[in-house]
């Protein structure tokens, strides 16, 4: 079961201090999130608590993240807003 428990705060939770962070999260959670497996909710929230300095690495490709799972919800974001 995830942690937040509705779409306002979770959006809330998205809002980030880089706005291409949040082009990112916002589309992501309004267009996706309900879709997704509880796992990989709990996966995406996970993801939220990242500081936005290396999520901004991370998303831009500067680095990869270490963590299989993290790693893994960054290429499905990344791969949505492709499409």
């Amino acid at each position: 079961m995830t942690q937040i428990d509705n779409k306002p705060r979770l959006r809330w939770a998205c809002r980030r201090g880089m706005l291409e962070l949040d082009l990112l999260f916002l589309p992501f959670v309004d267009q996706a999130y309900d879709d997704l497996p509880e796992d990989d909710k709990a996966i995406f929230e996970r993801l939220l608590v990242c500081q936005d300095p290396e999520l901004f690495a991370w998303f831009m490709g500067h680095e990869k993240c270490e963590d299989k799972e993290l790693d893994s919800m960054v290429q499905l974001i990344l791969k949505r807003i492709k499409l």
